[in-house]
């Protein structure tokens, strides 16, 4: 299953760790678009200026483990779509030029069902998805889990709590479920 995935999905950190964790484990292949990055890189601003040096970072490495997952859109398929926010289509194009099967987002209005499937697409939130996948495959979750709980309990030295720290990234069904 092809997966494209947002820029809103890849920050928060917790939420693009879950994700990628499942699918460095082989349930999805992940898909993204140059732009979808670069919106990721610049989000970090918000925690502050060398915090999008990191994403940079991350954003070779993410590159270098997908060689294939980054999209380009086609400007011609653009041009004939249509979705709520302009803003959105290079997603959609990318989406479909890169045979993807969903789009992850958390931003439901700008994505339509009806638009999506139109394009033989689905639109699917993490927190749904990763509820979903650990119904099905509950060590996987459970191993990615485990090893962001560690990390943020080691950089934080602090005693962090499954469930709200995944509830914090907006993943509280999930978080929920590993409680």
């Amino acid at each position: 299953m092809r997966i494209f995935l947002d820029a809103c999905v890849l920050f928060p950190t917790v939420t693009r760790e879950m994700l990628l964790g499942v699918a460095r484990a082989g349930v999805f292949e992940p898909q993204w678009s140059p732009r979808v990055l670069e919106e990721w890189a610049r989000a970090t601003l918000k925690i502050g200026p060398e915090a999008e040096v990191f994403a940079r970072g991350e954003i070779a490495l993410l590159n270098a483990a997908w060689p294939r997952a980054e999209i380009m859109p086609n400007p011609g398929l653009q041009a004939r779509l249509w979705l709520p926010d302009a803003n959105d289509i290079h997603v959609l194009s990318a989406a479909i030029t890169g045979s993807a099967d969903s789009i992850m987002t958390v931003n439901a209005r700008d994505f339509p069902r009806n638009i999506l499937a139109e394009e033989g697409l689905t639109r699917i939130d993490p927190d749904s998805y990763l509820y979903q996948v650990w119904q099905a495959s509950p060590e996987i979750v459970r191993s990615v889990a485990d090893e962001i709980l560690e990390t943020a309990r080691r950089l934080s030295g602090e005693d962090c709590k499954t469930r709200s720290l995944f509830k914090k990234a907006r993943l509280p069904r999930i978080g929920k479920a590993l409680d």
